[in-house]
């Protein structure tokens, strides 16, 4: 199915074409409702033979909505960007059921399904490769809270000689005391860092570091620690198992681990030539 002039080609992911990628895309919609669809790149071949078909996932979707301009403002509008990222997610998590999937990045739009094919084939290699790497893999993310260390309570009247004598002193034994506890925790979050990486040094085969979240995100506890492992099919459930019993007894630390999910944080950029809703070529 070609583009019409009033849409784009929105890809969600890359996949080795296969019979059940084709029964899965069937089942699904993507964003706005639309069906999805694969554009196709054929392999160049080789002395080794031809390896696997793949294939992009894509919609089409409102060219009013989706052209550059109107993705920069839409990017400041969270409740349209929630819906899209819903909508991406939902497409990714129902094909890695069925198939190993290379994520893309949201918002990965084509001037048409000829220029997506055309992505596909100039990148098939590198595709090939990184989806080798993901095969009977999956994400996990593991993430280190600190709960909030609490103010001490105002002292009592002074009764020995060692006690604060002014309220001025008094506040700066309670911040101290404060202080102290607040060292203690990081301290803790540190050893159990240690304790993540030393496991998923035994069960992942690849890290990614994310920045540290703040705000709304986390609540009133601070979150020091927020990584994503790619860990092998058949290590998975020891993987979850080892490190939420070794995390387990550490004080004023909550460790989260999260998945398991197609593997976003290992992502491809579209390195080569990624062709803009405005029908210009630029890098990625």
């Amino acid at each position: 199915m070609s583009t019409s002039e009033d849409t784009l080609t929105y890809v969600y992911a890359a996949a080795p074409l296969t019979a059940r990628l084709r029964d899965a895309c069937a089942a699904l919609r993507g964003i706005y409702g639309a069906p999805v669809l694969l554009v196709t790149a054929p392999p160049a071949g080789g002395p080794a033979g031809p390896p696997p078909l793949l294939a992009f996932a894509t919609s089409h979707v409102p060219r009013h909505d989706f052209n550059e301009s109107a993705l920069k403002n839409h990017f400041e509008d969270l409740e349209w960007l929630e819906n899209v990222a819903r909508a991406h997610h939902a497409v990714v998590e129902g094909l890695s059921a069925h198939a190993t999937v290379l994520p893309l990045r949201m918002a990965t739009v084509y001037q048409d399904d000829d220029r997506a094919g055309r992505a596909l084939a100039e990148q098939y290699d590198a595709f090939v490769e990184r989806l080798a790497q993901l095969t009977a893999h999956t994400e996990f993310g593991v993430k280190i809270y600190l709960a909030p260390t609490p103010t001490p309570p105002d002292a009592g009247p002074a009764t020995d000689a060692g006690a604060a004598t002014t309220p001025g002193k008094a506040y700066l034994q309670r911040r101290r005391a404060q202080h102290n506890a607040q060292e203690a925790v990081y301290a803790q979050a540190q050893r159990a860092a240690e304790t993540v990486e030393a496991i998923a040094s035994r069960y992942a085969s690849q890290r990614v570091r994310h920045p540290a979240q703040r705000g709304a995100l986390t609540g009133p506890a601070e979150n020091v620690l927020n990584d994503a492992y790619l860990v092998p099919d058949a290590n998975a459930e020891q993987f979850r198992a080892a490190v939420e019993e070794a995390t387990g007894a550490f004080d004023g630390v909550r460790v989260e681990v999260t998945g398991p999910w197609a593997p976003y944080s290992f992502v491809m950029p579209v390195a080569a030539l990624e062709h803009s809703a405005t029908g210009e070529e630029r890098d990625s």
